[in-house]
């Protein structure tokens, strides 16, 4: 009999129990739990996020303190909330020329705001401070549009939104963490992934040659390959700087049009995002502008060379986005004779002796300095 009562009351128990968890499921009580575990994983996330800026902020300070700044927070404050609103789209007309000048715009805001901050660094060393704010202003914005999206889904209660972003929290702390390391290496001063087409275009000019400015940026000088004139063009180095290479191609394509030595051929070489799977350092060629831009430098190259029907060739350095902003590896400093060499043959295959060929190396110059001509 006491046998018969203890199943009794343990069948009475399991049922009670099985109902409990019905009736938790039918109200959303796993769903809640999920959402609590995904909330607190963002969160925890979130909060490495935050260090991540934080340190980049304060490594920033500490290297515009070095260089004796004046007012060192309050220009970072202004750099990590500086905004540009991008023209009106819905009427394209013209839309490159605003673009160029909004870009333009916050270029010289930039380096003024340095120059008057710091007047006793060097450009060099204005330009690691330019480049390390920037990098501080994208962590913060990783950091403020994560905690947007987090607060907004707790608010709205808006769970696929929080699952969502969970899913893709690893991928955004990778990036987060890619440009926390590129800060430092930025302010090392060696040069980056990036640095592949300008130190393919040093290799071209030779060492010892002699660069003139085109622009305030952008440096061009000239070289000789089995007969064929090369005019070559890249970002002024050793300082954290990308140029105005479409600009100055512009400007140097129209200056050989009119002493009579229209160019034959235009090479650009660039860094270029490699997709997972793919052998970092690839060396491949196709036709086109190769260059990460969001429009007014790549459409220059384009115009210029449709205008006077010259043949534009691309010749890209594959890599990582990490790879690209961190100090040059192995792989990739492998491949720029590899990539030399596919410009020299491209070169010699699609022109003739007497020719004038273009080649454009695109990318940031940070640690690949050359000579300027009068030492300018």
């Amino acid at each position: 009999m006491a046998g018969s009562d203890i199943a009794t009351w343990i069948n009475a128990i399991s049922q009670l129990i099985f109902l409990i968890i019905f009736l938790g499921l039918f109200l959303g009580a796993n769903q809640k739990l999920q959402i609590y575990v995904w909330t607190k994983d963002i969160r925890a996330k979130l909060a490495l996020l935050d260090d991540l800026r934080k340190n980049a902020k304060k490594k920033t300070l500490d290297y515009m303190a070095k260089n004796r700044a004046k007012e060192a927070a309050s220009l970072l404050d202004r750099v990590v909330n500086f905004f540009v609103i991008p023209p009106v789209d819905i009427e394209p007309t013209d839309i490159i020329r605003r673009l160029d000048h909004l870009f333009n715009l916050r270029t010289r805001r930039f380096r003024d705001d340095f120059q008057r901050h710091m007047p006793e660094a060097d450009e060099v060393a204005r330009s690691k401070a330019e480049t390390a704010a920037e990098i501080t202003a994208a962590l913060d914005f990783i950091y403020k549009y994560v905690r947007h999206l987090l607060l907004t889904g707790e608010k709205t209660k808006n769970w696929i939104l929080i699952m969502q972003l969970q899913l893709v929290m690893p991928q955004i702390v990778e990036i987060a963490q890619t440009y926390s390391k590129a800060l430092d290496d930025f302010l090392s001063g060696a040069p980056i992934g990036d640095a592949a087409g300008p130190i393919v275009a040093v290799r071209l000019a030779g060492y010892d040659t002699e660069w003139r400015k085109v622009n305030e940026d952008t440096v061009v000088a000239e070289s000789e390959l089995e007969g064929r004139r090369l005019v070559i063009v890249k970002a002024k180095g050793p300082e954290s700087n990308v140029g105005r290479p479409g600009y100055a191609t512009e400007l140097v394509v129209e200056e050989l049009v009119r002493s009579g030595s229209k160019p034959s051929l235009m090479i650009t070489v660039d860094a270029a995002l490699k997709l997972e799977g793919e052998e970092t350092g690839t060396v491949a060629d196709g036709v086109g502008a190769a260059i990460g831009d969001p429009g007014p430098e790549k459409i220059r190259f384009e115009r210029i060379a449709a205008k006077h029907k010259i043949p534009l060739r691309a010749v890209i350095v594959k890599m990582g986005m990490d790879e690209a902003i961190l100090t040059m590896n192995k792989k990739i400093g492998d491949a720029l004779e590899a990539a030399v060499e596919r410009v020299k043959n491209i070169i010699l295959r699609e022109s003739k002796p007497g020719d004038t060929v273009v080649v454009i190396g695109v990318g940031n110059s940070i640690g690949v300095g050359q000579m300027i001509a009068g030492g300018a």
